[in-house]
């Protein structure tokens, strides 16, 4: 399991973060729908069409540019919701936004279960066996970054959700400063801090 973050194959990892960020905004629209709010059935994106899902730039250029820092990471459209149609007043927002993450945390651990697990071992060769730890790897890098509390990622509305409003000004400041802030982390954070965190939610996840 050594050089997890190095990618066996760009198109493969492709493939792979598509569909996971997929399945990720597809949970953030039926959590809104389960809370009461139609808008991403109306806008047609409760669907598998990878067409009605993929940015450009989200889904293509930045996965292809991350890759050569030795990760791959991207994101879809975001499904669109209307919080004013939300069951669960301020928690609405951060049940939506925690449905994505845990669409990709499901996935890693699924897939950490088969390859950990011995039960389907005579049905996997090296191909399979490196899909499988692309799939682990993608979607708990998906979870992992949508769960820090920065603007735009989920994590910034599970936040502000939890915050009195008297500490408005929490939002307000990550709100303004968000590109500064993103920047900090990945240049001075993520090789220090969250790749080793990352590293070893991998290997408990895969048992390597």
């Amino acid at each position: 399991m050594e050089n997890l973050f190095n990618p066996n194959g760009i198109v493969f990892m492709l493939i792979v973060l598509i569909v996971s960020v997929i399945a990720h905004e597809i949970s953030h629209g039926y959590m809104a729908e389960a809370l009461g709010d139609p808008t991403a059935r109306y806008a047609g994106r409760l669907t598998l069409n990878p067409l009605k899902h993929i940015d450009p730039i989200g889904s293509i250029i930045v996965p292809i540019i991350s890759s050569l820092g030795g990760f791959v990471f991207g994101w879809a459209k975001p499904v669109p919701y209307n919080p004013y149609n939300l069951k669960g007043g301020k928690w609405g927002p951060a049940l939506v936004a925690i449905a994505g993450p845990a669409m990709n945390i499901f996935i890693a651990l699924f897939f950490g279960f088969i390859l950990r697990s011995g039960l389907f071992d005579q049905f996997l060769n090296q191909l399979s066996t490196t899909l499988i730890v692309q799939i682990i790897l993608v979607n708990t890098i998906l979870a992992f970054f949508n769960l820090i509390p920065v603007v735009p990622f989920d994590g910034s509305k599970i936040l502000f959700s939890m915050l009195p409003y008297k500490y408005k000004y929490v939002e307000d400041f990550l709100t303004q400063n968000q590109f500064l802030i993103l920047f900090i982390f990945i240049f001075f954070i993520w090789e220090s801090i969250a790749i080793p965190i990352l590293q070893f939610i991998l290997r408990f996840i895969t048992s390597a």
